[in-house]
């Protein structure tokens, strides 16, 4: 995905297809259309920003045949794999989602306070993400939120994801890795 970033970023491209995205920043499902034309803005975590009539969308990895590229494969986990390596899927998932403003991945950003795996009573299996955002005003959360559900969601045993946005504890720079800081030049 980085060399997508610096081969197509700011390149305008044509639609070769209608294409699914997710509008930034509200997070809801659009319909792209065929021969629009989109420029790339940023290649991260197997989704691509692009701009398009002033406005920005985010297109999985798994569509990038939309954009003229070859596609990437949705991560998938095998049915019966045991909770532990649901668990494990499901935080590798979250380090592949990013606010499309800040190039680190939410895990490392320190926005992700945990994760609950349950069986409900009709035998299907909930995940509930528990996150917070850099700042109670931060616009990126609708976007953020549906990027992991959808992200999530490759577990065939994943009936529903739950993403629910808290604001306490308050997010601050110290729950950031050491990699994230370094990348955001806060050293």
């Amino acid at each position: 995905m980085d060399q997508l970033q610096s081969l197509y970023k700011g390149q305008e491209m044509p639609l070769q297809r209608d294409v699914e995205a997710i509008s930034i920043p509200f997070g809801k499902s659009v319909t792209l259309t065929e021969d629009s034309v989109v420029s790339v803005m940023q290649a991260k975590g197997g989704t691509v920003s692009v701009g398009f009539e002033g406005r920005m969308f985010l297109i999985e990895g798994h569509d990038l045949d939309a954009l003229g590229l070859e596609a990437l494969s949705r991560a998938t986990l095998p049915e019966g794999a045991s909770d532990a390596e649901l668990e494990a899927f499901i935080w590798a998932q979250l380090r592949t989602c990013f606010d499309p403003e800040i190039p680190v991945n939410i895990v490392d950003l320190g926005l992700v306070y945990g994760c609950r795996i349950e069986h409900l009573l009709s035998g299907e299996t909930m995940v509930t993400i528990r996150m917070t955002l850099t700042a109670p005003g931060c616009g990126m959360g609708e976007v953020i939120a549906e990027d992991a559900r959808r992200k999530i969601q490759g577990a065939a045993q994943v009936a529903k994801v739950h993403v629910e946005i808290v604001f306490d504890p308050p997010w601050s720079r110290e729950m950031m890795t050491e990699e994230a800081k370094l990348e955001l030049g806060m050293f």
